[in-house]
């Protein structure tokens, strides 16, 4: 039912180096620091950006919900993951938040969490895949994308 991720070498560690502010719809890459290492050291109160060796592709009936690995939160490091929709694929993009004073150490080639994969009864109606979403078949650490919203035109019935 679950499967332990093992982190990439490839990280992206965040900086407050350029006193911009962090805008989701505005995002600034030089807002991080790339490092290609066995281990990166996440600055308190900051975080760092990392991507899974393995390469996902879910099928169409389940939902994959990633948990943290219990060593790191009991060090004070979170991870966090959106879930991947039915008929996503990838490379997972992971975050590791650093919610301490001190720095903290995460390694590359390791457990970095853990993927639960919830299998539905049946196929879902509408796919990741469908909707031909923004960050399928990502590869490397992949940072936020911004699409413009097209305005919809909705029938009243």
């Amino acid at each position: 039912y679950g499967y332990d991720i093992r982190c990439a070498s490839q990280f992206k560690i965040f900086t407050n180096i350029n006193s911009t502010i962090v805008d989701p719809k505005n995002f600034d890459p030089k807002n991080f620091v790339e490092i290609n290492a066995d281990f990166c050291i996440i600055p308190p109160n900051s975080f760092a950006l990392a991507r899974t060796i393995e390469y996902f592709r879910i099928p169409r009936n389940v939902l994959t919900i990633c948990l943290g690995k219990s060593t790191y939160a009991r060090c004070g490091i979170i991870v966090n993951v959106t879930p991947l929709e039915p008929e996503w694929e990838g490379h997972v993009t992971l975050e590791f938040s650093n919610t301490t004073p001190l720095p903290a150490k995460i390694y590359a080639n390791e457990g970095g969490c853990q993927f639960l994969f919830l299998k539905g009864d049946g196929p879902c109606e509408v796919s990741y895949r469908d909707r031909q979403g923004k960050y399928m078949g990502q590869r490397g650490v992949t940072l936020p994308k911004i699409i413009e919203k097209h305005t919809a035109i909705h029938k009243v019935i």
